[in-house]
């Protein structure tokens, strides 16, 4: 006889994939906590004094510890200085001027749910309200 699997729900939200997140340092313990409570391993760079590096060597950081960066920064969205496909995924989070903490926390949930649905390592993922743009590299198999 098979056996047969039942799982509660709270029991496949610890299923999903766990990524490893850097939060830069615009976001707050809040924040964090979301990413946490989700089942992530969250870093800051506030936990790890990186305060103030160049987006350059940040970049290098989370690359090197196959960790997937979470920003506010712009500069992030630019794939020729920062290709996605090195890393674990770059996700910026856009936010309209003069944000609340409950439209920034929507982002964050936004990105949470996006991120139980496709597989971003390697990805840029722009997050706006309402909408995630997804930029891929187009990188063909030689066989192509």
């Amino acid at each position: 006889m098979p056996t047969v699997l039942k799982w509660r729900a709270k029991d496949l939200f610890q299923l999903k994939a766990k990524m490893n997140l850097k939060l830069d340092e615009n976001f707050g313990t809040r924040t964090q906590r979301l990413f946490e409570e989700a089942g992530h391993d969250v870093l800051t760079m506030r936990q790890e004094g990186l305060q103030g590096i160049a987006d350059q060597q940040l970049y290098l950081v989370c690359c090197q510890e196959q960790r997937c960066l979470v920003t506010l920064d712009l500069d992030f969205s630019d794939v020729t200085r920062f290709p996605p496909e090195r890393t674990a995924g770059i996700f910026v989070i856009r936010v309209p001027r003069n944000p609340s903490l409950a439209i920034l926390e929507g982002l964050v949930r936004q990105l949470l749910k996006a991120s139980e649905q496709i597989e971003l390592k390697g990805k840029l993922l722009i997050v706006e309200v309402g909408r995630i743009r997804l930029h891929q590299s187009e990188v063909m198999d030689e066989g192509e």
